[in-house]
């Protein structure tokens, strides 16, 4: 019975298992002021590291975007040839 004992303390999944629940409290931030505001309080944008990331696929989108209808204008004109 001593190795059983033992073998039950959990001594590396403890600190998950005793890991404090945050769901309530982001919760709480993200139902300010309703779940139905649309685009006048986004759920995404709620919490305070939202707009870091927004910002950054917004670039890498507007970059691509940018870098296709370049690709797609010179198609069409045959300008920027390797020739």
């Amino acid at each position: 019975f001593g190795s059983v004992n033992c073998a039950e303390k959990r001594g590396i999944v403890n600190w998950m298992t005793n890991y404090p629940d945050k769901v309530m409290e982001i919760k709480k931030v993200q139902m300010t002021g309703g779940t139905c505001q649309a685009e006048a309080n986004p759920t995404w944008l709620k919490q305070q590291g939202d707009l870091l990331p927004l910002a950054f696929g917004a670039a890498l989108v507007g970059f691509g975007s940018v870098n296709c209808a370049i690709g797609h204008y010179r198609l069409a004109t045959g300008k920027g040839k390797l020739d």
